[in-house]
């Protein structure tokens, strides 16, 4: 006699299915409202114009504009349509207060110094200091002074000029003449000056023996979501490894290693924000 087959077991196979299928859908759906925030980033869109970007229909792209409005992703204002909502403003705060900076910019020091064979640090502004993070030794057999809690001058290290490039020329003044008058290596502002805007415009500076005999870096600023600088990263060596040609090389790869750091910060290329105001 034919044995009969339980319910459980004839129907395995098509509610496998059905699952599949809710979890492709699911899928989509997410993936659909991830294309939507994409599309808000730069201000209040229309319906019409949202479901033209979207490539939907207007029925379904008011559907899943409504269900993120309820979840507070998306607000709706009348007469100007969707934008950015409230819920994405926490989870931003919530990201960047669980952020550990050392730790997110670890792994590209540490690919930095192995191609380079030289000292990379991590810092930022403290004060009107810049306060060492980090520091990965080089290969090189190089004595650099610089150690993890250090306090520098800003206006003298390639870190220190790295987290001034938003600052106004008035607070470069005050900070270049109270590291003069406390003993940094004497130059003169005017040059001084000059090559900090070449600084700005090239997006990475240089320590040109400046901060300790016989010793150059490369430096380049680490920005936050907002465009802010929060952090730098410096390459240092001894002035015998690092000549101007192949100081203007290692640019590129220090920016490019900042960069990295502050796209996991949240960062988007081309975002910079405001010169921040003069401190007294």
């Amino acid at each position: 006699m034919r044995q009969k087959t339980s319910n459980t077991e004839s129907d395995a196979p098509e509610n496998l299915g059905r699952e599949e299928k809710a979890k492709a859908g699911g899928s989509q759906t997410l993936q659909r409202g991830l294309d939507l925030l994409d599309q808000v980033i730069d201000g209040p869109i229309k319906l019409a114009d949202l479901s033209e970007r979207m490539g939907l229909t207007r029925s379904t792209t008011h559907r899943l504009a409504n269900a993120m409005v309820e979840r507070g992703f998306l607000t709706f204002l009348p007469r100007e349509g969707y934008q950015l909502g409230p819920k994405l403003l926490q989870l931003g705060f919530l990201a960047q207060s669980q952020a550990d900076l050392v730790q997110i910019a670890r792994p590209h020091l540490e690919a930095l110094a192995a191609a380079s064979e030289d000292v990379v640090h991590l810092g930022r502004l403290d004060g009107d200091q810049a306060l060492y993070l980090d520091k990965i030794p080089g290969r090189r057999r190089v004595e650099i002074s610089s150690r993890i809690g250090d306090r520098h001058p800003l206006t003298s290290t390639g870190l220190g000029k790295a987290l001034l490039m938003d600052d106004p020329e008035g607070n470069w003044r005050r900070l270049f003449d109270a590291d003069q008058a406390a003993g940094t290596h004497p130059v003169a502002y005017d040059g001084w000056l000059e090559r900090m805007r070449g600084y700005v415009v090239a997006g990475r500076a240089f320590d040109l023996e400046e901060n300790e005999d016989q010793i150059r870096c490369v430096a380049a600023p680490i920005r936050d979501a907002s465009g802010a600088i929060v952090a730098a990263i410096s390459l240092s060596s001894a002035a015998q490894y690092m000549d101007d040609d192949r100081m203007a090389a290692l640019s590129e790869d220090v920016r490019a290693a900042a960069h990295k750091v502050s796209a996991d910060l949240g960062w988007t290329p081309g975002v910079k924000s405001p010169r921040r105001p003069a401190r007294r």
